[in-house]
């Protein structure tokens, strides 16, 4: 007996491809759109002009987008200039660097720190150093202090020029008044957070009236050309306050870091769409305000006049720039029950796993009932694992109490096998400190001059394999 045949199934065509032109109606008086046929257009009030049409092209939220003529052609891009984005100097070289090489007209810049660590203070230098040199004003516009406060900063800080213009606003309305008025190239706005505008809803500070005070400014910024800072809050997190939308809309957005019992600050690059995002620049904070540090990597280092156990010398990158710095380790009495770990400066947890290591692959040392503090010097702050070495060294030299030759710097990530791993930048970052004097580097296995091909004069660059091995080429050069 034969099977009955089984049916043929039939290809289904997708829903979008039977969908038939939906009709609309629409008023041949006034244009608008009723959802319905009806006889009297409910917008003008014309009898028997609403007619049915067809929709074509596409929609969005059930109504047509036509095209229209756009306002300006699309060209061949080797037709273009580039010459309007060409970046202008500021003036302060640290900031320039982060930049890409200063501030491009038109460009819209977020500048986020804590309460304090002195970003009012750096942009009052850029606005007069703008004034000074660009040939068109500068304006400072602040929603948070008077202008008696802003000039008796300028004034301490010798920033008083004809060109710098202030004004104390809350309301953008009365901020795009003054930019009709006069006419600048650069606008400080500190800051974005107290602006707000009567278009939007919600309270000043807001997300809605951020978001609406944000596009506005850079919609203004890039018709007339304007280079506009604009200074933002941070939450408790150190992320800029605001909607995320916020640092899409901007061009550039740096973050203002420093310590309040340092003098140290530096400006980190976050998103740059006219150069590198990985740059930092470093200042310093006085009496008479702020100024740039080409060369900071002096504030990272003690100079003894003897060798002293517990510390070694590393080189950090911090975005492109190389910087010397010391670390320092002292381990404290045997305690009973939980000792203390103690970090400054360092990340806690791979301090924690560094001791781990040196107390299981290393001979004569004992940490786990010592108490143990660990620090950076001048106030910077280092979690980059090529640190690693350096902390075990310093750890291990103020265990044992053997000094390591002040000339020394170590570079390398620390495994849990205690083997030292390779990390990037070691060239740039060996001639950094031989340039600063330093003749010994402990680095790990295939970054020397023979494997790199780079060579540093006066400079003796050791490779080492684990953790053993480098603690008896650092005491082999301590003891020479």
């Amino acid at each position: 007996m034969t099977p009955p045949p089984v049916p043929r199934a039939t290809p289904t065509r997708s829903r979008a491809s039977t969908r038939e032109p939906r009709p609309t109606y629409q008023c041949d008086a006034c244009g608008h759109q009723p959802p319905k046929w009806v006889g009297r257009c409910p917008e003008c009030g014309e009898w028997g002009a609403v007619i049915e049409t067809t929709v074509s092209g596409p929609t969005v939220a059930g109504r047509v987008v036509s095209s229209r003529v756009p306002g300006e052609p699309a060209r061949p891009i080797a037709t273009i200039s580039a010459a309007p984005a060409k970046a202008r100097p500021t003036g302060i070289g640290e900031l320039d660097r982060v930049l890409g090489g200063g501030l491009v007209p038109g460009a819209v810049v977020l500048l986020a720190g804590e309460p304090g660590v002195g970003k009012s203070t750096l942009l009052l230098d850029v606005a007069q150093q703008w004034a000074a040199v660009a040939g068109s004003p500068s304006l400072v516009v602040s929603g948070e202090e008077s202008v008696s406060q802003v000039r008796l900063r300028a004034e301490r800080m010798g920033t008083l020029h004809e060109q710098l213009y202030l004004a104390a606003e809350n309301d953008l309305g009365a901020v795009l008044g003054h930019l009709d008025a006069v006419k600048p190239g650069l606008l400080v706005l500190d800051s974005v957070q107290t602006i707000a505008t009567q278009a939007s809803d919600g309270v000043p500070g807001g997300v809605t009236q951020v978001r609406a005070v944000t596009a506005a400014l850079v919609s203004v910024a890039k018709e007339r050309g304007i280079a506009t800072v604009l200074v933002g809050h941070v939450t408790k997190d150190g992320q800029v306050a605001g909607p995320r939308v916020l640092e899409h809309l901007v061009d550039v957005v740096l973050h203002f870091e420093g310590d309040k019992h340092s003098s140290l600050r530096m400006v980190r690059g976050v998103k740059n769409r006219f150069g590198a995002a990985d740059e930092v620049g470093c200042f310093e904070m006085h009496e008479g305000g702020i100024s740039s540090l080409a060369d900071p990597s002096g504030l990272f280092l003690t100079r003894y006049t003897e060798p002293v156990p517990g510390t070694c010398v590393t080189v950090a990158m911090e975005g492109r720039r190389a910087l010397l710095t010391e670390v320092q380790a002292l381990i404290g009495a045997t305690v009973a029950g939980s000792p203390r770990r103690t970090v400054s400066g360092l990340d806690s947890a791979r301090l924690a796993m560094v001791l781990a290591v040196l107390q299981r692959r290393t001979e004569r040392l004992t940490l786990h009932d010592r108490e143990v503090f660990a620090a950076t010097v001048g106030g910077i702050r280092v979690v980059e694992p090529a640190a690693d070495l350096a902390v075990a060294l310093a750890v291990a030299s103020g265990g044992l109490n053997l000094a390591i030759a002040p000339t020394l710097v170590a570079i390398g990530e620390v495994g849990l096998t205690g083997e030292v791993r390779r990390v990037g930048a070691v060239p740039r970052r060996l001639a950094e400190a031989a340039r600063l004097g330093f003749r010994f580097a402990l680095v790990p296995q295939g970054c020397g001059p023979e494997s790199t091909g780079v060579s540093q004069d006066n400079m003796r660059v050791l490779e080492v394999t684990d953790v053993r091995s480098a603690l008896q080429q650092a005491a082999r050069v301590s003891s020479e």
